[in-house]
């Protein structure tokens, strides 16, 4: 549809409706985020398309940046004897894998690791669950159950699994399988659906 034809207010109506969703978001990053929406909604009106889709994406990056936050917030704590390292989070464009958020955080205790990575708002996290049914049922791994959330153990004791077709866990190190399986089992299912 041509810039002259499409209905200014229908795109004044969208950018409204964005800018009263993202004023609830926190302090700092919620005025980038309005701001830049705001610069969005501006170089449309001046006819400068991709100014403007330039400042939408980046908007969504920074939202991205926070919701990154709310899931690094879901690593569980180290299991008794086991200390926790720093949280590193990600926050991907849509250039590289259709963009999406990471989490992780390594445990040691001695010479053994566990590492925990959750991966969110990515479209490669429904191509993974595919590929872990189909890799289990191919004898690629064995099926087992953490509570009601069914996960693959690989032949390595690594431990994989997405939840509610939104966020994939990796578990894996070089601690027992029975080690990964306490700490997948330390995870907060319930919190994860609910991001």
């Amino acid at each position: 549809m041509p810039f002259a034809s499409f209905p200014r207010a229908r795109i004044s109506h969208i950018c409204a409706i964005a800018l009263s969703v993202t004023v609830a978001a926190t302090t700092a990053q919620a005025d980038d985020v309005t701001d830049a929406i705001a610069e969005a909604a501006a170089a449309y009106e001046e006819g400068d398309l991709a100014y403007a889709k330039e400042s939408l994406e980046f908007a969504t990056q920074l939202i991205g940046q926070m919701k990154t936050g709310t899931l690094a917030t879901l690593l569980p704590e180290p299991l008794a004897g086991w200390e926790a390292g720093e949280v590193d989070t990600e926050t991907m464009g849509a250039a590289l894998f259709g963009g999406g958020s990471t989490a992780s955080r390594d445990y040691t205790k001695g010479d053994k690791t566990v590492s925990i990575q959750y991966t969110a708002n990515s479209p490669i996290v429904a191509q993974m669950a595919g590929m872990f049914s189909a890799a289990a049922m191919g004898g690629g791994g064995k099926l087992i159950r953490l509570g009601r959330q069914k996960a693959m153990v690989d032949e390595d004791g690594g431990i994989q699994f997405v939840v509610d077709n939104s966020v994939m866990v990796t578990v894996d190190g070089n601690a027992s399988t029975e080690e990964m399986k306490a700490y997948a089992k330390a995870i907060d299912i319930k919190a994860l659906k609910d991001y």
